[in-house]
């Protein structure tokens, strides 16, 4: 009988992306450690209780090590560092100070990383910041929606059961397909980490196009600036708001129309109307269920990570500007939800 391989991976951050990637890389046999900071040392040193909305069931989650100090990273060897933090986190004055350490602790060895940040030329800047290597960091997206339940309280549609959900620390769905998606922007990262992810034989990762998935995920957040100048109502009602509607889908066709969209951007640009995008809205929306995807995007757009949101939409306006384009629709946008935070 052949031995098992046991990677060792290092995740820095432990909130919802972090736990449940982390969950799913120990199904697969893979020894995980996470880098967090003292006072979230204390919450994980207990079984972690995650709720499968797929499967209505609570997944116990408890095979993992623990370090706070950044220091002690440089004394273990990993295949892999999955960085779980948003980019305001990131890079702020401790992020940054964090990504230097790494960069010292891992730039002579063969240690591969894997970006979980959504925000336009974060690699470029991760690179520049660690002086790694180009060819060792890729950037990696989590389809799956978790949140974590003692911050979150979403609707409850059957057959979740809710008495289930107060005993998890996070609830998660992996109904988008791929639970995680490793961008091709470094093969040599993107790759081989998929086939580790994929041998946790209960969700699935997938290599994919930069441009391709960041086109959506971009222009994805014009829609959720426009749900919270509304309160959020279910996706499949925000057309129902015309004029704010209209005001929306130019937003989004402007920012996938950027040239660091590429082909793919130009195209889903053209092929953009209301009606198509309200659409692909509501069957996203549908899909998800019983999930309750506005709830969840409330708390996690409109709350957790919003400065993120904030600051990756106005560089889509600069850089749109900067290609002449005038993006009045974007600008529109976010000068009603600055309003709106003033009032």
């Amino acid at each position: 009988m052949s031995k098992v391989q046991t990677p060792n991976v290092l995740v820095v951050g432990a909130g919802s992306m972090g736990m449940v990637v982390g969950y799913f890389l120990t199904r697969a046999h893979a020894q995980v450690t996470y880098l967090v900071r003292p006072n979230r040392a204390e919450e994980l040193d207990r079984t972690q209780q995650l709720y499968c909305y797929d499967d209505n069931s609570l997944k116990h989650y408890h095979s993992y090590k623990v370090l706070t100090d950044p220091s002690e990273i440089s004394k273990e060897s990993y295949e892999y560092v999955i960085v779980a933090l948003d980019a305001a986190s990131l890079q702020n004055e401790e992020g940054r100070a964090l990504v230097r350490s790494m960069g010292a602790a891992f730039r002579d060895t063969s240690t591969k990383f894997v970006l979980g940040t959504v925000a336009i030329g974060i690699r470029d800047w991760f690179l520049e910041t660690s002086g790694l290597d180009a060819t060792r960091v890729t950037l990696g997206l989590m389809p799956i929606h978790a949140y974590p339940t003692d911050r979150a309280i979403l609707e409850v549609h059957a057959p979740t059961n809710p008495a289930l959900i107060v005993q998890a620390d996070v609830a998660y769905t992996d109904r988008m397909g791929a639970g995680f998606v490793v961008l091709d922007t470094a093969p040599e990262v993107a790759k081989p980490f998929a086939e580790l992810y994929n041998q946790c034989g209960v969700s699935t990762a997938s290599v994919v196009p930069e441009q391709d998935t960041m086109t959506n995920v971009d222009s994805l957040l014009a829609v959720m600036v426009a749900s919270e100048l509304v309160d959020w109502p279910r996706l499949a009602e925000l057309p129902a708001h015309k004029e704010l509607w209209g005001v929306t889908t130019a937003a989004v066709k402007e920012i996938r129309s950027l040239g660091v969209h590429g082909e793919p951007g130009l195209r889903a640009a053209e092929s953009t109307t209301e009606e198509s995008l309200a659409r692909s809205m509501k069957v996203w929306e549908k899909s998800m269920l019983p999930f309750d995807l506005q709830g969840f995007n409330q708390f996690h757009h409109g709350a957790k990570v919003k400065k993120q949101d904030r600051l990756h939409l106005r560089t889509c306006v600069s850089i749109g500007e900067a290609e002449g384009k005038p993006m009045l629709g974007l600008k529109d946008l976010l000068g009603r939800v600055e309003r709106h935070d003033q009032e």
